[in-house]
């Protein structure tokens, strides 16, 4: 949308090592948008927000649009149906100690969420983006799940359409001037991005 905006990238998690945040945010969690007097953590409402309290803009589907309804069940699938089983795959593969890891818990979820992608399979079969007949932020909820898929090491097990949709988004102009941004404000925080794109304290 080329809003203007200022991004404060934090070391992970940050409610352990950004001293105040909880102060912004009592849950400690990322991502956080504020707004003038709104406050937002929850990443499908933030794309729908911008794309709706900022438009008109094509991110959005207008709600006489034949497909405003995909559009809402597309925006939430990316956070509740894709993301969510792989926060679990990350928490038990990689994220706690190492005597805590539960490795069948990381497999199954992997698998729970390959199994939900059957759906971007069938759908892609006949279209580039997800609805609407264009990009949307849709695309962008779903594609953060594909995203964290791929630092995972899942992208690997995607199927043709799925595959082919991911390589559309990795090579989005927004997706690449959003990393570049990401890189240079941790650069300049003293942060390096670790695996799965996490801030953490540079200690060279």
């Amino acid at each position: 949308m080329r809003l203007p905006y200022q991004l404060h990238v934090l070391p992970f998690p940050p409610r352990a090592f950004a001293s105040g945040y909880k102060e912004k945010n009592p849950l400690g969690t990322i991502p956080l948008l504020l707004d003038g007097n709104v406050r937002m953590t929850e990443s499908s409402a933030i794309c729908q927000y911008l794309a709706t309290r900022y438009g008109p803009s094509p991110l959005a589907v207008a709600v006489d649009e034949p497909d405003y309804g995909a559009f809402l069940n597309w925006l939430h699938f990316g956070e509740a149906t894709l993301t969510f089983p792989q926060t679990l795959v990350l928490r038990y593969s990689r994220l706690e100690p190492p005597e805590r890891r539960q490795p069948q818990v990381a497999q199954d979820y992997a698998q729970w969420f390959l199994a939900r992608l059957r759906a971007i399979e069938a759908a892609m079969a006949d279209r580039a983006w997800l609805c609407a007949g264009r990009f949307t932020v849709a695309d962008v909820s779903v594609g953060y799940a594909l995203l964290l898929a791929h630092e995972l090491g899942l992208s690997a097990q995607f199927t043709p359409q799925v595959a082919a949709y991911w390589e559309r988004l990795r090579q989005h102009e927004g997706l690449v001037r959003a990393r570049a941004v990401q890189w240079k404000v941790a650069e300049a925080a003293g942060l390096k991005l670790g695996p799965f794109g996490m801030p953490v304290k540079d200690a060279s």
